[in-house]
């Protein structure tokens, strides 16, 4: 899913896989995410369940374990590589932009 499919994360799909570092329950997922972001990301059912849905597919994220009906997932290395790609980018994203924006005057 993301990138041989996708250039980059949406900030979404960034904020699910630094919250499944850990081995998160749906619930769990969207808190963290909010947590993480200070409140800036909220990440609704909808949207949630088709995200780990397409993470799981591309084998982003596994299922680890489940208690009645929660099904917990965490990050596989491959999703930990494309998180890794994807924070790499943003970092490039702030260098590019500084000489930029920083100048005196602007």
């Amino acid at each position: 899913m993301a990138r041989e499919q996708y250039q980059s994360l949406t900030e979404q799909m960034y904020y699910i896989l630094l919250a499944l570092l850990e081995p998160r329950c749906g619930v769990d997922i969207s808190v963290s995410a909010e947590q993480i972001s200070r409140g800036r990301i909220q990440i609704g059912p909808g949207t949630l369940y088709t995200l780990l849905g397409k993470f799981e597919g591309e084998g982003m994220i596994r299922e680890v374990h489940s208690e009645g009906r929660r099904r917990y997932y965490q990050i596989t290395q491959k999703g930990r590589d494309m998180l890794q790609k994807e924070y790499e980018r943003l970092q490039l994203l702030l260098e590019e932009g500084r000489a930029y924006l920083e100048q005196p005057g602007q």
